[in-house]
């Protein structure tokens, strides 16, 4: 079987959600192979964490002279191990970074690349995506003509499957052009731990819109409850109630959560286009008439400063 690379996604060394996912769509495709881009002592914790969920090789690339710049030097380094092992595929978280490294790899090795895919399989021996696409309004079938097929995944495309791989560790020794070195990081301030999960990996999203009137309170305690990460509307950013890093929408980022509830949001393409690929949606709205009952799988027609405070209640009680 042919290799598939999966970029490791983490945070100096601890390995996200993601990745696993990807490892579990490498399977479906050849034989997974992480590819680590950190610092050489995590190494051995990154090969012990991906080896558990399938991975038969792990690459390791020494960020030693390159993780004070941006993705340009990792996009090399991925395209010379590309070179090296003619993968089947080459799998990409669809973060920012992610999709900026999966563009220039492409243009690198004159490939096809899809980007946000919510699903990728292998029919009739050939490797075919899920897409969402024109602001969520059609599902597309894609695949990549030419090429290594570069895919940049979206998280919760895949539930993460454990089963041990071989997890043989190799190290490889990237030459890095001047040119990539280019734009240097000047300054990096760790984000303030909210202790809730990253908004675009969160399995669930709970989102507070104009509806809320800028009070947060029952929203956020829902999603403690739920163990959800919180997200907002653009109207609600706009309004300055949230952050825009909290920003649900085309504007703003992509979920695909196995549930999303969305509390006083009137369901604005806009918002729809951030939101409609999650598995299940729920929506609390006063107005029976708003755009997001359209869409929803659960809906309730009423103020959600009353709903979801009982809505809290049951679920503490039943946790209890």
């Amino acid at each position: 079987m042919s290799e598939v690379l999966v970029l490791v996604d983490h945070v100096d060394g601890a390995v996200r959600k993601p990745t696993l996912e990807l490892l579990a769509i490498a399977k479906r495709i050849g034989e997974p192979s992480a590819v680590f881009i950190g610092g050489a002592d995590k190494a051995d914790a990154v090969a012990e964490t991906v080896k558990t969920y399938g991975a038969e090789k792990v690459y390791v690339v020494d960020d030693a002279e390159i993780k004070g710049y941006l993705v340009a030097p990792k996009a090399e380094a991925l395209q010379q191990l590309a070179e090296k092992t003619s993968p089947a595929a080459i799998l990409i978280p669809s973060s920012a970074e992610g999709k900026e490294i999966a563009g220039r790899l492409a243009i690198k090795l004159s490939s096809g690349l899809i980007t946000d895919a919510v699903d990728v399989q292998v029919e009739g021996g050939e490797i075919v995506t899920t897409q969402s696409v024109f602001a969520g309004n059609f599902t597309v079938a894609a695949k990549v003509v030419k090429g290594t097929p570069i895919i940049a995944v979206k998280p919760n495309a895949a539930a993460p499957e454990e089963g041990a791989g071989a997890g043989a560790v190799e190290a490889f020794a990237a030459t890095i052009s001047d040119a990539a070195k280019t734009a240097q990081i000047v300054a990096a301030q760790p984000r303030q731990a909210t202790g809730r999960p990253e908004l675009t990996e969160a399995a669930i999203v709970v989102s507070g819109g104009r509806g809320t009137g800028g009070d947060f309170t029952a929203v956020e305690a829902l999603a403690d409850a739920l163990g959800a990460a919180v997200g907002a509307s653009r109207a609600a950013v706009d309004s300055g109630w949230k952050p825009h890093t909290f920003q649900v929408g085309q504007t703003g980022k992509t979920v695909s959560p196995q549930l999303y509830v969305a509390n006083g949001i009137s369901g604005a393409i806009q918002h729809r286009a951030g939101m409609q690929t999650s598995k299940t949606i729920v929506a609390v709205n006063k107005d029976e008439e708003a755009p997001i009952f359209e869409l929803v799988d659960f809906g309730v027609v009423g103020d959600l400063h009353a709903v979801l405070p009982a809505v809290t209640a049951e679920i503490e009680k039943r946790k209890g």
